[in-house]
């Protein structure tokens, strides 16, 4: 019996120690908890990512926080642990680095983006392209789904809005709202709304078809800045992550889903 106990607390020494991690010397090891904001686009990128970054870096535990931009923004503002940010937008960056929040040195364009129309199983309202779109909110004939006034996919929206010459609170009872680009992509997958401007990648994670690409014209380039922030309590490694997602196998898991590649 005491043989029996002996083998099973040495068992859990081994699991304990494996679990802590050695170094080549054989001294135990801290993993260290890396915190990245990031756009609530790149949720299905950015785990996939995380699985190749953590295998080739054991000591690294990466934690993401998903959502919209503008509501990362204001948690970093508030004083949220945040080490390395990536936004949808330059906008919310921009603010940032203005209250010396960033450090300039490690802000780099790391990605582009479209903004795509997509439509609802069956197209209800049959909505072919952003010209059918812009008359089809002037007769109050559709539903569209669309990102809140500080998500940076609302504020692409806004922008196309004013393309059109079209009036946002005239459109009142034509609009619905959501609170992140991943909101609206449901309210199109689930036909709530007739149709939606989401981001080209999440339309592809959704399974969905664009109707139509938004122009530069439209609604200007969709550029995602990514830097570490000025009060990182992992500086080093945050700036060690943040290169990696310039390099080739990072890229090309942005790649697959449709964005382009800007390290």
């Amino acid at each position: 019996m005491k043989k029996a106990m002996a083998l099973v607390m040495a068992l859990l020494m081994l699991l304990s120690l494996a679990a802590c991690g050695k170094d080549k010397q054989g001294t135990e090891r801290k993993r260290i908890q890396l915190n990245v904001f990031a756009a609530a686009s790149m949720t299905e990128t950015l785990t996939e990512i995380e699985k190749k970054y953590e295998a080739a870096h054991s000591d690294i535990d990466l934690v993401f926080t998903f959502d919209s931009s503008g509501t990362l923004k204001t948690q970093i503002e508030e004083g949220a642990d945040c080490d390395l940010f990536i936004s949808a937008a330059p906008k919310q960056m921009d603010q940032l680095e203005e209250l010396g929040m960033v450090d300039s040195d490690y802000r780099f364009k790391l990605l582009e983006n479209r903004v795509v129309l997509c439509v609802a199983e069956g197209n209800p309202a049959d909505i072919r392209n952003f010209d059918d779109l812009a008359h089809a909110l002037k007769a109050g004939s559709v539903l569209l789904a669309m990102g809140n006034a500080d998500v940076p996919v609302g504020q692409y929206t806004q922008k196309i809005f004013t393309y059109f010459g079209l009036d946002e609170a005239a459109m009142a009872t034509c609009l619905t709202y959501g609170s992140n680009v991943k909101e609206v992509t449901t309210a199109v997958v689930e036909g709530t709304a007739d149709c939606g401007i989401i981001y080209a990648t999440d339309a592809y994670s959704a399974g969905l078809t664009p109707v139509d690409t938004a122009t530069d014209d439209m609604c200007g380039a969709v550029i995602y800045p990514a830097a570490v922030l000025s009060n990182a309590r992992h500086p080093q490694e945050a700036q060690d992550f943040l290169f990696y997602l310039t390099e080739e196998e990072a890229s090309a898991v942005f790649e697959s889903v449709g964005f382009t590649a800007l390290g």
